[in-house]
């Protein structure tokens, strides 16, 4: 049994005013308002919640202050968000407007100083890498991507996961991009290969479609925490139903 219990994380990505769901990071569809769906999951046991900005990088900004800070007032679990983050000002704004964590994707790849010195100024606990993970069939290896999966920089997600490591991440946020939004279920292989080098917790994303698929993923104990999205915007199951599953599994959960 796991030391830790595993968490139960969704995750919002965030267009513009509203909560959206993609497939493999494309072809939004609009689910509702941010505040008033993170509300419902902590009302439902939610155990954190993560906020993405998905076209942060892409604009050079994240947009999301607004929402953490009215977020933080009512809802009392620990709050992550990613998107955009390019500066240790950027990470002071966030942090001092209700968020616990940041995750951080592709200014850490463009500029590992930038992870390096974040992780410094902050503390690893506040610092989450960020890694959209891409299956190269022909080589059997996966690839970080970056900006919101639409670009390749060719760095295999080992390699970059083992740097950022040393560099001074807290904990790893990794995301299939392969399985996102698919319901297909996570991505056994991959949570596997990172099991094996990572000396921080992950936090398992990509594919959840059922509680079967948290229940593997769990049981595989390849992870630490999981996230997921489309389960409980699609009301395929709630957070209370998946906990209440997990515990009839014997798996170890808050």
């Amino acid at each position: 049994m796991k030391s830790a219990p595993f968490r139960l994380i969704p995750r919002l990505e965030i267009k513009e005013d509203f909560v959206v769901k993609g497939y493999q990071y494309e072809g939004v569809e609009k689910i509702g308002p941010p505040h008033a769906l993170a509300l419902k999951y902590y009302e439902d046991s939610a155990d954190e919640i993560i906020f993405i900005d998905t076209v942060a990088s892409l604009y050079g900004r994240n947009t999301l202050v607004n929402v953490i800070q009215k977020v933080a007032r009512e809802i009392f679990i620990p709050l992550t968000v990613g998107g955009g983050i390019k500066k240790i000002s950027d990470i002071t704004t966030l942090l001092s407007s209700g968020a616990d964590k940041v995750a951080i994707n592709t200014h850490a790849i463009n500029n590992n100083q930038f992870l390096y010195d974040a992780c410094r100024e902050f503390g690893s606990q506040c610092i989450v890498l960020s890694v959209q993970a891409k299956k190269n069939e022909k080589e059997n290896d996966y690839y970080a991507l970056t900006d919101n999966a639409r670009e390749n920089p060719g760095i295999k997600v080992t390699d970059w996961i083992l740097k950022a490591q040393d560099l001074g991440v807290g904990e790893i946020l990794l995301s299939s991009v392969d399985r996102d939004g698919t319901r297909l279920g996570y991505d056994i292989e991959l949570f596997e290969k990172i099991a094996k080098i990572a000396n921080v917790p992950v936090i398992a994303h990509g594919g959840a479609g059922s509680i079967n698929d948290i229940n593997k993923i769990c049981s595989s104990q390849f992870s630490d925490a999981i996230s997921f999205s489309s389960i409980v915007h699609y009301k395929i199951a709630t957070i209370s139903d998946i906990k209440k599953k997990l515990r009839e599994n014997n798996i170890y959960i808050r």
